[in-house]
């Protein structure tokens, strides 16, 4: 589930809801509750949290000011400061938050900038 970005697919889902651009920060894939979320590459988590619109979502760092997000979750299974292995199930799709259907919204944050998570994928 690699092409020539780098990070793996994030779930196993397929289907891309909404595409990254100006007033969307990320790309929003579909799914539903039985679908596992993973880490899009090694790293720690950064961030576990609730709220700002991403709901129940999650942050690792992979290094050299690279980051993703994955938001919306139903559950969360990995804490602040672990350490995440590529493809670990960090968690379960879901609809919390600013959300009108099952999804990840899934995020690649690079130097602190949002870009186009399908570049990296």
């Amino acid at each position: 589930k690699v092409s020539g970005g780098g990070f793996q697919w994030p779930t196993n889902e397929r289907h891309i809801n909404q595409y990254f651009k100006w007033r969307h920060s990320g790309i929003d894939i579909g799914g539903n509750y039985s679908s596992p979320i993973y880490a899009a590459e090694s790293g720690t988590v950064a961030l576990t949290g609730s709220g700002r619109g991403y709901g129940n979502h999650v942050v690792i760092n992979h290094g050299g000011g690279k980051q993703t997000l994955y938001g919306h979750l139903s559950k969360i299974y990995v804490k602040t400061g672990q350490r995440v292995e590529r493809g670990q199930t960090v968690g379960m799709m879901g609809c919390t938050g600013w959300c009108t259907g099952t999804h990840l919204h899934f995020e690649v944050i690079i130097g602190g900038r949002k870009v186009n998570p399908l570049s990296y994928l």
